[in-house]
């Protein structure tokens, strides 16, 4: 009996799919020219720049930990929860201390730990990432709403704003610097590290990388652990930033970092990311925010449009594993 040969892909699949890899860099330059010619000034200017990029630092941060989770082919729907838990526990912590230090560690601690608890439950339960960790949103936002009544705290230690909200390193705003570190850093463990592959190894086919002796069950707690502690960075970005806390922070913030990852070329199934796709992304959406703002779209119109962005992305994205 002859096998037939398998078929290569025809070039026009191979163009598309090449495309695909594009889009979030199209789709910003084609956006940022729309809103350039229909803003004007009002948009094309240095403040409005800065503050798209500043707005974007925590969606950013959240999103260099999201890769790593969608590049296991899980999901992490915890995270907006846990920005207003560690943003809380952090002030808190300051208030009873007066040490930034402890107050950020605090925060980090709450983090990572609501991470562990996801990852445990995934690997050691083998729950579905989707249902524990919806069932952890919940939690984690009841426990947020009860640790301090439903009231804000006040965040004034100077030092901790300053590092975590209003400084500035050689005259560029310290949530620059927080974007940029994020996406070095992220893009080296990805893409140089053992940590990376084995974790896009486990996304293409977990079985073949446990056969292989990579510690699956490790890896996906660690990106878990990792998950919680990139929300919990959020979280103090924003407490420093607006000078406090409050159990609202990060609510809206789950589809937006989706949004930036998907677009920005993380496959939904695992086993294919792009870092700096997703950083892209993550200006990306803080762009069509500040644009739509500008243009004055009301908060639920906004809804809207990031809901048809990722509507789009997750077409794409499927259609990429399947193929055309």
């Amino acid at each position: 009996m002859t096998i037939a040969p398998t078929q290569a892909p025809a070039k026009g699949v191979q163009l598309v799919r090449s495309w695909r890899n594009y889009v979030v860099y199209v789709g910003f330059v084609v956006v940022f020219l729309y809103f350039a010619a229909t803003q004007g000034a009002s948009f094309l200017n240095g403040t409005t720049l800065v503050n798209i990029v500043t707005q974007a630092t925590p969606i950013t941060i959240m999103a260099v930990g999201t890769v790593f989770v969608l590049s296991l082919g899980e999901i992490d729907l915890s995270i907006g929860s846990t920005v207003a838990l560690s943003a809380l526990t952090a002030a808190v912590a300051l208030q009873a201390t007066g040490m930034w230090w402890v107050a950020a560690l605090t925060g980090l601690a709450v983090g990572a730990a609501v991470g562990l608890v996801n990852g445990l439950f995934v690997t050691l339960v083998r729950l579905p990432s989707f249902l524990v960790t919806l069932a952890t949103m919940g939690l984690v936002a009841g426990l947020a709403q009860q640790i301090t009544n439903l009231q804000s705290v006040p965040v004034t230690d100077p030092t901790f704003g300053w590092i975590f909200g209003g400084g500035a390193i050689l005259g560029i705003p310290i949530f620059i610097w927080w974007s940029i570190v994020a996406a070095v850093i992220g893009w080296h463990v990805l893409r140089q590290r053992r940590f990376g592959a084995h974790v896009l190894a486990i996304g293409n086919n977990a079985s073949a990388a446990r056969v292989s002796g990579i510690k699956v069950t490790r890896v996906r707690i660690a990106v878990f652990v990792l998950s919680g502690a990139t929300a919990a960075i959020a979280g103090l970005l924003y407490a420093g930033r607006l000078a406090g806390a409050t159990y609202s922070l990060g609510t809206t913030d789950l589809m937006s970092v989706l949004a930036a990852v998907i677009v920005g070329g993380t496959a939904l199934t695992g086993g294919r990311a792009s870092m700096i796709g997703a950083v892209v992304g993550s200006l990306f959406m803080s762009m069509i925010n500040y644009g739509l703002l500008l243009a004055g779209l009301t908060v639920a119109q906004q809804d809207i449009v990031r809901g048809v962005i990722i509507l789009i992305a997750v077409s794409l994205s499927l259609r990429g594993k399947k193929g055309i």
